[in-house]
């Protein structure tokens, strides 16, 4: 009898009540995966460098690029040559004052690119790359090229244009940089998934131009972490859809309406200051003046309150490192310490600019601000391992833990 109401114990066990075992197990497991998976919300205007961010985790925790994707690249690098170089061979004849070839034997040139290249179909035949390389070196293509801040041009446009050459060869293949620079309009909502040290990571990136920014809501829910990417070197230049708009007022505009907004009342922000490095050669360049868009810039100070913080040193020694590698423009040893002064008030006073908007009366969230250059992956990897220990308190706090 024992044996038979044990066989008969096991053998008739409800298939609903096992199934349904089954199904809260699966669901217990996928909370669990699911409550330590920290999510993290890109957020910041068009051309921000949001999408730079997220080539950089690929390059630092997803084993970067195959040959397959870099070959993939090669397409849209050149249209990022066209683009530049279309920019600012038209730009000649519309900015005021005008400006017109330094050497009229490129005129040959110029008339191709104005000519040839503004087809649709057209399909990068070697001749362009020759047009483009010797009509960049005319002084008075730079000289187009050094008040861009009067029209539209990528900040990609140098980088590629002094490379043009080496795009024609047929075994190129793109470099990380190649990469990390080239610039393809972010539409929609992409998520990309690593793991760091086994906690696993989703990050989303979503378009930042006025079009787009409708659809950020529906990636607010359960969201660990914002970061808000803002073009610190964009205070002289206008949004690409509207011509009237200061891209980093803005950009500061945006911060506002994020931080007030009810679906994020207790979520913080870490704050990427982005492209310092592209502000540090407008400052150097001397050719706009901060107080020329931000007339309070003329009476700011830096307080001993808001000196430096480590991560502005890290930056400053990694362009510094940067431009000793591209151009060795600044002497072993030397440096121009009103320069240096002007960049780091510069730095200081964008960065109190955003902290003045997020700030919480009861302390219960914050705004952690970090200087990043995105193309640079030393900063990158420096930078988001800062902000992981940021990122570990907030995932805590929204499940109640600390």
């Amino acid at each position: 009898m024992l044996k038979s109401l044990g066989c008969g114990g096991k053998d008739n066990a409800d298939p609903e009540a096992m199934k349904s075992k089954t199904i809260d197990r699966q669901l217990r497991k996928e909370k669990k995966k699911y409550t330590s998976t920290y999510r993290l919300l890109l957020l910041g205007a068009g051309e921000s460098g949001k999408s730079t961010i997220v080539k950089q985790m690929k390059i630092l925790h997803v084993n970067g690029f195959s040959q397959e994707e870099r070959k993939q690249k090669i397409d849209d690098i050149k249209k990022n040559v066209k683009d530049a170089i279309l920019s600012i061979a038209f730009a000649m004849n519309t900015i005021k004052p005008p400006i017109v070839l330094a050497d009229p034997e490129n005129q040959v040139h110029l008339e191709y690119i104005l000519n040839k290249v503004p087809d649709t179909n057209f399909d990068f035949p070697e001749e362009f790359f020759d047009h483009t390389a010797e009509v960049w070196k005319d002084e008075g293509i730079q000289a187009c090229f050094l008040r861009s801040n009067e029209y539209q041009l990528i900040d990609c446009a140098k980088y590629f244009l002094d490379r043009v050459l080496e795009l024609k060869k047929h075994d190129y293949l793109p470099s990380e940089q190649d990469i990390l620079r080239c610039r393809v309009l972010t539409c929609g909502i992409f998520e990309t998934r690593f793991t760091v040290d086994r906690v696993n990571f989703h990050m989303f990136d979503v378009g930042g131009q006025t079009s787009e920014r409708r659809k950020w809501i529906q990636c607010f829910n359960d969201v660990t972490a914002i970061i808000f990417v803002t073009e610190c070197s964009s205070y002289n230049l206008v949004l690409r859809e509207d011509n009237t708009k200061n891209r980093l007022r803005d950009s500061l505009e945006l911060f506002a309406s994020i931080w007030a907004n009810r679906w994020l009342t207790k979520t913080s922000i870490i704050l990427f200051l982005n492209k310092f490095d592209l502000l540090e050669e407008k400052l150097r360049a001397g050719q706009s003046r901060i107080e020329d868009y931000f007339p309070e810039y003329a009476d700011y100070h830096v307080s001993n309150g808001t000196a430096p913080q480590p991560a502005l040193a890290a930056c400053s020694a990694s362009l510094d490192a940067n431009k000793n590698k591209k151009n060795n423009k600044r002497s072993a040893g030397k440096s121009d310490d009103s320069s240096d002064a002007e960049f780091q008030k510069a730095m200081m006073f964008f960065k109190d600019k955003f902290m003045e908007i997020g700030h919480s009366a009861d302390g219960s969230r914050h705004v952690y601000p970090h200087f990043t250059c995105a193309v640079d992956t030393d900063n990158i990897r420096r930078v988001f391992a800062d902000c992981r220990d940021i990122i570990q308190r907030m995932h805590l706090r929204q499940y109640e833990l600390l």
